[in-house]
């Protein structure tokens, strides 16, 4: 939610995307109307090819064109690697680097069919570079993600078409809120380096500068925005200390 209301302020329009029976989809949407833009809701499991192609078939039924591309399924269940069940850890994998997979490929085979360059940002996590615990499969799945994408990247710079990666930290979402809870959110974030969790819209003004035109010159670039959260255990305590101190 937090890239589109962004790339709607910028001035996109927008297909909106989220799981069948979703509760925010149509608020979202609305939203996004509010800002004077066009935004089309589709509900459709963007996890299958399946889901994938209607999306893109709504895209180009409704605007004619595909210019913009921010994909960000993803499915995130922590447990043990002991105890992990085979095929929850597969769908986590399908849900979030096969899912890329899908929506990139239909979207970037529409780009280079009609010419004219594109923009593809793939939202992944700083669990690509750091073996958090109990996310054997999520640390997995983004690792392969930032890859994929710069893999992508190389083979479409020929097409103009920027392929770029973005690493959120520690965002307050809805399933972040349902796995730690309110109050161990408001107990650790003032432990974070920037003394606050991360927002929606941090990822979201991320994205929507490297769909500008003032990101041209960027591609197969991975961008962190965590408020230096993997900067934790590199920070020395003198250092935050009044100088006058030490």
């Amino acid at each position: 939610m937090g890239c589109a209301l962004e790339m709607a302020r910028a001035g996109a329009d927008i297909i909106l995307n989220d799981r069948p029976n979703s509760p925010n989809l149509a608020e979202a949407a609305e939203q996004i109307r509010a800002l004077g833009r066009i935004c089309e809701a589709v509900a459709a499991d963007a996890h299958s090819r399946e889901g994938c192609e209607a999306l893109v078939a709504k895209a180009l039924e409704k605007f004619g064109r595909i210019d913009i591309l921010v994909s960000n399924p993803a499915v995130s269940i922590r447990c043990d690697f002991l105890d992990y069940e085979p095929e929850v850890f597969e769908r986590i994998v399908k849900g979030t680097l096969v899912a890329g997979f899908h929506i990139s490929q239909l979207v970037g085979r529409h780009m280079v069919d009609r010419g004219g360059g594109g923009k593809m940002v793939f939202i992944s996590s700083v669990h690509a570079d750091r073996p958090y615990g109990r996310s054997a499969a999520y640390n997995a799945s983004k690792t392969g993600l930032n890859h994929m994408a710069r893999t992508i990247a190389a083979e479409l710079v020929r097409h103009k078409i920027n392929v770029n990666t973005i690493e959120p930290g520690w965002i307050d979402t809805p399933g972040e809120r349902g796995t730690f809870g309110d109050e161990m959110i408001a107990r650790e974030e003032k432990n974070l380096p920037w003394g606050r969790i991360g927002q929606p819209q941090d990822i979201g003004k991320a994205a929507a500068f490297l769909c500008s035109d003032d990101a041209d010159y960027i591609t197969g670039a991975v961008l962190k925005v965590d408020g230096g959260f993997v900067l934790r255990d590199s920070m020395v305590e003198e250092l935050l200390t009044d100088p006058d101190k030490q």
